[in-house]
């Protein structure tokens, strides 16, 4: 496969989402056909929310950018050009996370790798937070809690990420996920995903890769799934049973 020079300049750009899945934007399929494809096409932006903009502070940290997204992101700041709460308590997770060697251990690898491969008949992007080269693929997340991260479906990540890796290297790495909270007291732990799971995931990615590949490509029309944001912005009013709303308790 021909090798793109992918960069941390150009690997949102519309251009490559355009010709590459990644797995955010298979999740976004799997939610909502209609919403994915306007996202890819530019016509819809997701917007950024305080609790992303926590885990990117903590994200740009490790990869020695914190002084740039600080500069890029001013609704970080007070008027008074404090740190906002939120931003304070990211600090306090850097610093808790610093002091952690095994935590540190697995974050040693090298920063936002970005490969490019073709899986199931389609081309993809990836960007890893860790790699440790013949060692293990590692990824950050700054969570609400440990219970929430089955719901991100980190499942679908850690299976691209390791069959991404496997398709350039020829090596099957294991696959770990190095977790902290924002609780009142930061939790942090490192959680494997077996392999099992791992292909449990990969095996769900092949039995509807065809299908979002052939609405990206516009053979197939999307469906809308008429409940996220971007549906209620391009929705048109109906007559409706007021019934409706008690059924949905």
């Amino acid at each position: 496969m021909e090798q793109l020079n992918l960069t941390e300049d150009n690997y949102y750009s519309q251009e490559l989402n355009s010709r590459f899945f990644s797995v955010s934007q298979y999740k976004d399929f799997m939610k909502c056909e209609a919403m994915a494809l306007a996202k890819i096409k530019g016509e819809y932006k997701q917007p950024v929310t305080k609790a992303l903009l926590v885990g990117s502070f903590v994200d740009s940290y490790f990869e020695g950018t914190l002084p740039e997204f600080m500069q890029e992101n001013p609704e970080l700041f007070t008027r008074k050009n404090e740190l906002r709460s939120e931003f304070r308590k990211a600090n306090e997770i850097i610093g808790r996370v610093k002091a952690d060697p095994l935590f540190m251990q697995f974050m040693s690898g090298e920063k936002q790798k970005i490969l490019t491969f073709e899986l199931f008949g389609v081309l993809w992007k990836m960007k890893m937070d860790s790699y440790l080269e013949g060692v293990c693929i590692t990824d950050l997340k700054v969570v609400a809690n440990f219970r929430s991260l089955p719901l991100w479906r980190y499942d679908l990540q850690g299976a691209v990420y390791q069959a991404g890796v496997e398709a350039v290297t020829g090596e099957n790495l294991p696959f770990y996920l190095a977790a902290a909270t924002k609780e009142r007291v930061t939790d942090l732990d490192i959680f494997q995903i077996s392999q099992p799971t791992l292909d449990m995931a990969l095996n769900e990615i092949r039995e509807h890769i065809d299908h979002c590949n052939n609405v990206k490509m516009g053979i197939i029309q999307p469906e809308y799934c008429g409940h996220c944001d971007y549906c209620k912005s391009v929705k048109a009013a109906t007559i409706r049973n007021y019934n409706e709303l008690l059924l949905e308790g």
